[in-house]
């Protein structure tokens, strides 16, 4: 910046800034050095490596899972009965289905975390102003911003 304030001040002594350019030009100096800095990009503290499942609310359990079993090849690989949960998948669960009303719905989804550490991926929610919530509904998660439940393992 001294540079240029030398380039204002020699200027305005040899009659080619007027007063009044030259208060200007030391004005917009002072407001620029004051403006807050940009903010450093934020480095992902998470790193996602796909999404691990899909929850979908159904209306009719039976009806559903034939149709993942039939189209895609899916394979029954547990079942919550109390709460009316069936999971499918070939090797592990890619869609988890619930009876529960409003039926056609995305209910939540996971997201596979890198080297996932439930204390680890705390810390960097709460640095992030999210607060974790763990239920028998969703597991380990946070709501995005428009309220999506977002599961993490």
């Amino acid at each position: 910046m001294k540079p240029i304030i030398s380039d204002l001040v020699e200027r305005f002594e040899s009659g080619r800034l007027s007063r009044r350019e030259l208060i200007g030009g030391l004005t917009l100096l002072m407001a620029a050095g004051q403006a807050p800095a940009e903010p450093a990009p934020q480095s992902p503290g998470l790193i996602g490596n796909g999404i691990d499942h899909v929850s979908v609310l159904v209306s009719d359990l039976e009806r559903s899972a034939k149709f993942y079993q039939s189209l895609f090849g899916l394979a029954v690989l547990s079942e919550d009965k109390p709460h009316g949960i069936l999971r499918l998948g070939r090797k592990r669960v890619s869609v988890s289905i619930r009876k529960e009303t409003p039926y056609g719905t995305v209910d939540h989804f996971g997201v596979s975390v890198e080297n996932f550490n439930k204390e680890a991926v705390t810390q960097v929610l709460t640095q992030r102003g999210l607060t974790p919530q763990e239920n028998w509904q969703y597991g380990f998660h946070v709501k995005d911003p428009d309220g999506v439940v977002v599961q993490m393992l």
